[in-house]
């Protein structure tokens, strides 16, 4: 298996995690304060990645690392790993769910706009029409039709845009370090920020009354996002971030899914939705994989 092809499949992989991750979270998040229980999950995971890198030996790499590379893994932890995070679930409180979780699902959007830019990525006739596809099937997730914008939505498309901008550095830095340092990076100094955070907002205490529910939350949802870093850093490494950050819709459908099994209830409008992404997707992936099996078919032929 070549890298292109080992990069897409732990990328689709992120997607799995994250439909289930999404799902999960719904639970563990009601049992604790929302900015808690990311930080105990951010540094759960930093923990665990660095044990990790020590474990498999990468440590050469992380006593290797230049002053400018140290401060642009601190960048991928302000601008990744808090800051938006802080953002995001402050907007959802001022904000319905609905139209946040719409807002942060148009991610793709401006990482590839922001990749064609600095990264020099080509957006083809394909992803054109497969995106026009995702945003319709994202826009069906909403009840309502009727949107209207305020301060709450406002401060979830800046953690958007935080997130974008993080995506086009990390994958800047990942053309000279490996996935799991750049993961670590994000989580490590985003954890610290964070706590930061929590001491000048008088949240910090809180940590010392988590429950044993609670704790178990965490390490589900950890396990989870531990998982998401991993594949989705090494993932990226080898598969161009406009098209990685449209592979993680993939997660919409199946959080739907397992909605509907836990429910009982299948909603038509999500159907349509989840078949619109799916079709999406295999217009901008499916079309390449045709091909590339006829171009190989040709070339065998000769």
């Amino acid at each position: 298996m070549n890298n292109k092809n080992k990069g897409l499949l732990l990328v689709f992989s992120t997607a799995i995690i994250s439909g289930f991750s999404i799902f999960i979270n719904k639970y563990g998040v009601a049992m604790a304060n929302p900015d808690i229980f990311v930080f105990a999950k951010n540094i759960f995971v930093a923990f665990l990645l660095g044990a990790a890198i020590l474990l498999f030996k990468k440590r050469q790499e992380l006593y290797h690392l230049t002053k400018k590379q140290w401060g642009q893994l601190a960048l991928i932890g302000l601008i990744g790993g808090s800051i938006p995070f802080i953002l995001f679930f402050k907007g959802l409180a001022m904000t319905s769910a609905l139209p946040g979780a719409f807002t942060h699902k148009t991610m793709f959007i401006f990482t590839a706009l922001l990749a064609a830019i600095w990264l020099k990525e080509k957006i083809n006739k394909n992803f054109l029409i497969g995106g026009l596809l995702l945003l319709l099937g994202i826009l069906l997730t909403l009840k309502s039709f009727q949107f209207s914008f305020g301060w709450g939505d406002g401060l979830i498309l800046l953690a958007v845009l935080f997130w974008s901008i993080e995506n086009i550095l990390a994958k800047y830095l990942l053309r000279d370090l490996s996935g799991s340092l750049v993961a670590w990076g994000r989580m490590f100094f985003g954890s610290i920020i964070i706590f930061a955070y929590l001491a000048f907002t008088g949240q910090a205490p809180q940590l010392l009354a988590l429950n044993l529910t609670q704790l178990g939350w965490i390490a589900l949802t950890s396990a989870l996002l531990f998982g998401y870093v991993i594949t989705w850093y090494h993932g990226l490494k080898f598969v161009p971030v406009s098209v990685a950050t449209t592979i993680l819709l993939l997660g919409l459908p199946i959080t739907t899914t397992l909605t509907a099994f836990a429910t009982g209830k299948l909603v038509p409008q999500e159907v349509i939705s989840g078949s619109l992404i799916l079709a999406g997707l295999l217009i901008i992936f499916g079309l390449k994989i045709v091909k590339t099996i006829n171009n190989k078919l040709l070339a065998a032929n000769r």
